[in-house]
This record gives C-alpha cells, sequence and structure tokens, in this order.
C-alpha cells in the first residue's frame, strides 16, 4: 500500500495507517518476553514480524520451513493452516502450546496467542517457544497487547468492508447520477489515493461470494480496494482496484492477477479435495475437447483480465467491462490466460461487448450441438488458418480429402458458402462468440 495519506474518513483508513501500529505493537510483545514474534490474520496471511535476538546469535531453528515460508511468501499454505487449526486456536481464548513436529516442517515449539476483538478471533500471534519460555505473567501481559491488536484489525477491516462496498456500488450502478454520486463517494474515501492511473483486475470464477473469504487489500500487491460481484448464472468475480505509477506500465496489475489466481486455486483446493492436483487446464487439453468451449462442462480453472488504465476513477465502469470481457476471452480461450489483458484479446474485443442473444445466429446453430462437435472444431481450425487447407490439414492431423468432406458437410449444415468472405465472417464470429 501506498504511505503517507492521511485525512481519510475514519471508516475508509487506509491499511498504511495501520501497518506501523501492527509493527509496534509486534515490536512490543517481541520485547515483553524476550523472543521472536509474528502477526497474521486468521487466514494465515502475514501482517508483522519481530525478529527480536538478544544476543545477536539467534538459533538457526528459528527458522524452520513453515517461519521461513511464512516471513517470505507473506502467507501459509491451506495444509500449514490446517495442521496449527488442529490444535484448537480458532476456539482458544488463552495462549495454546504446540510442540516441536520436524516432520511438518516446525523444528520449534510454538505458542499461539489469539488476537480476538469482542469474541471473533481476528489472527493470532505466533512465538516461538523455549526452555523455560515465557512465564505466564509475561504470556498474560502479552495477551493485552494481542487484545490491542484485535481492536486495529477490526478497525482496518471495517475500514476494507467500507471501501469494498463503495467499489462494488461504482460497478454495479448503471450510468446516471446515481453513478456519479458513488464515484464520489469512491474518491473521497481513497483520498489522493483516487487520483492518479488505475486500472482493475477481474478474476473469475471466484470461489466464493463471502466477503470474509476475500483476500485482505494489504495482501494483494498493489491492490487499493476489492469486492465480490456476480459472474454468470450463478458464480461470483473478484474485482480488484489497483493504483498504477503510469498508464503505460501494467506490471502492478499483472503482479496482483497472478497473486489472486494462487489464492483462488489454493480456495478451490480447500473446499474440495477432487481438486487436488487436477492443475490447470492447458491450451491442447482446450483443443482436444473443444466442446467444452459450446457446453461447458466441468467448473473452469480461474483466469484473470486487466482491463486498460484510466488517470481517475470516472470511468470506472468502462475498466470494469474490459476487465471482464478479457476474463471471458480467457476462460474461452486458454491460450490468452491465465492473465488476459483486454488490449491483447483481439477480435475478442468486439465478440464481448455483443449481447448474448446475438451470438446466436440460426445458420450456424445446427454445427453447435454435441453431435457436431468435431465439424465446429474443423469449421473454426480452418478459418483461423486463412482458409489453407494445408495448414488446417497439418494442424487437424487430417488428411485434405477428409477436411475437404467435413468442410462440404459443415456448409450443407449452415447453408454457407465457404467461398464468400461474408459467410466467412460470420461462420468464425459464431463459432468464437460460441465460446463465451
Amino acid at each position: 500500500m501506498y504511505e503517507g495519506d492521511r485525512g481519510l474518513r475514519e471508516n475508509a483508513r487506509v491499511t498504511s495507517e495501520f501497518k506501523g501500529d501492527y509493527q509496534e505493537l509486534v515490536d512490543e510483545i517481541s520485547e515483553l518476553l524476550g523472543v521472536p514474534a509474528t502477526l497474521e490474520n486468521r487466514d494465515f496471511e502475514l501482517i508483522a514480524f519481530g525478529a527480536y535476538d538478544s544476543e545477536g546469535d539467534l538459533d538457526p531453528s528459528a527458522l524452520d520451513p513453515v517461519r521461513t515460508r511464512s516471513i517470505l511468501t507473506r502467507r501459509s499454505t491451506a495444509a500449514v493452516r490446517t495442521w496449527f487449526e488442529g490444535f484448537g486456536i480458532t476456539r482458544a481464548t488463552g495462549p495454546v502450546r504446540i510442540p516441536p513436529t520436524p516432520e511438518a516442517g516446525v523444528y520449534r515449539g510454538r505458542i499461539c496467542l489469539p488476537v480476538r476483538h469482542r469474541g471473533v478471533v481476528l489472527g493470532y500471534v505466533w512465538l516461538l517457544d523455549g526452555d523455560p519460555g515465557p512465564t505466564d505473567a509475561q504470556l498474560a501481559a502479552a495477551m493485552g497487547v494481542a487484545g490491542r491488536i484485535g481492536a486495529l484489525l477490526a478497525d482496518e477491516a471495517q475500514a476494507g468492508a467500507g471501501l469494498s462496498r463503495e467499489l462494488r456500488a461504482v460497478l454495479v450502478t448503471e450510468d446516471g447520477w446515481q453513478r456519479d454520486m458513488a464515484v464520489a463517494e469512491l474518491r473521497t474515501a481513497l483520498g489522493s489515493r483516487g487520483d492518479g492511473p488505475h486500472t482493475l483486475v477481474c478474476v473469475a470464477p471466484w470461489p466464493s461470494a463471502d466477503p470474509d473469504d476475500a483476500p485482505s487489500p494489504r495482501t494483494v500487491p498493489h491492490a487499493t480496494a476489492l469486492c465480490t460481484l456476480p459472474w454468470g448464472a450463478a458464480g461470483h468475480s473478484l474485482a480488484v482496484l489497483v493504483r498504477l505509477r503510469s498508464t503505460d506500465v501494467t506490471t502492478p496489475a499483472l503482479t496482483a492477477a497472478a497473486r489472486l489466481l494462487k489464492e483462488a486455486e489454493e480456495a478451490r483446493e480447500a473446499r474440495s479435495a477432487g481438486a487436488r492436483g487436477a492443475g490447470a487446464r492447458t491450451a491442447a487439453a482446450a483443443a482436444a475437447g473443444f466442446a467444452a468451449g459450446f457446453a461447458g462442462a466441468a467448473a473452469p480453472v480461474p483466469v484473470a483480465g486487466v482491463g486498460e488504465a484510466r488517470t481517475g476513477l470516472t470511468e470506472l465502469g468502462a475498466v470494469w467491462r474490459e476487465a471482464a470481457a478479457a476474463t471471458r476471452a480467457a476462460l474461452a480461450e486458454p491460450r490468452f490466460g491465465p492473465v488476459a489483458e483486454w488490449a491483447r484479446i483481439g477480435p475478442y474485443r468486439l465478440l464481448t461487448a455483443l449481447p448474448p442473444e446475438a451470438s446466436h445466429d440460426p445458420a450456424v446453430a445446427p454445427l453447435l450441438t454435441p453431435a457436431h462437435r468435431e465439424l465446429a472444431r474443423t469449421a473454426e481450425v480452418y478459418l483461423d488458418c486463412a482458409g489453407q487447407a494445408g495448414r488446417t490439414a497439418a494442424a487437424l492431423g487430417v488428411h485434405r480429402q477428409t477436411l475437404y468432406y467435413r468442410l462440404s458437410r459443415v456448409e450443407q449444415l449452415t447453408g454457407l458458402d465457404l467461398d464468400e468472405g461474408e459467410d466467412r465472417l460470420l461462420l468464425h464470429m459464431a463459432l468464437k462468440a460460441a465460446r463465451l
């Protein structure tokens, strides 16, 4: 997050205002107990750590694999989270001692201080246990500091929820005075962070509509605000407002998108054991199973789309439409993914702008039935190859005579003449649009 922004509304204070306070409180606990401490939120995302070392000879075992990964990547894996939660830390109201378990990558014992506010666990302070370790009086004092951290986390959550509501209002409100008001409220909430270049990242399908399941903007590089939005008939997407240094450089948005895709995939794995090890669908697999583009089979692997950068917040609605269009293109054509930029999706910029019913051309409809999937794929590859029979036959791995027979069947089914440019254009557009 960007430092130095002040004077924002109380219910939408920026994360950078909390960051220094978290570090001071974690350092206070480290000093109280004489051991290194780390602070993570309830999703095991690192917020702050204090590398306390009174003698300058910190035991190397303090940097066991679990702690090292948490500090370097700023989060723990779903497996690590499940393992620690098995010790009852989500229900505990006082310190929980966890023994060393080398096979789990935990070489040193831990003491977990649950961070609660009004009875709700919001995070955890982790301490390295030792012999003799902190006294009960020291731990009681540390729990008092953890309570102050809990109040701070609750304030930040409230601020983030406010930004989430205001961003959602901007993206779902139709053009008009209501949308102008929504933009004005978001600008007020962001303060000086609302100036300068921005873009939006769309991740879909997002595993949950529950705001509590969405990552904190603090853990997403360059993110200013985020919210969940409907996607399709029953799905959900995640919208992320990303602040850029220049409209010409979208690297921060690509970085944020990559991080979010990793989170989405981990969430999928945590929710479904059957998804473990499934991996992302490759372009080759998508081509072999071309029918999935026309008759959406299994739930797709999440992808991300990035809209064009704009200065200020006025055009966020257009940026969101571009980001969502890029996401749809990446879901339809894996070669665009896993992160697709609107400027790079070619004809899908036009196809995604069409209303759904516009792509259902009656002439092409017979070709899109399950019985003619191979013919549809043949026609699409032929048109992708600019009507060159040799390239098409090689791409499909068939003899030219087989190709000519299939193309004649396509013409019979559709009534289109593949020697006519407009007929070829119609067929090509309809086949691409069907993927969407």
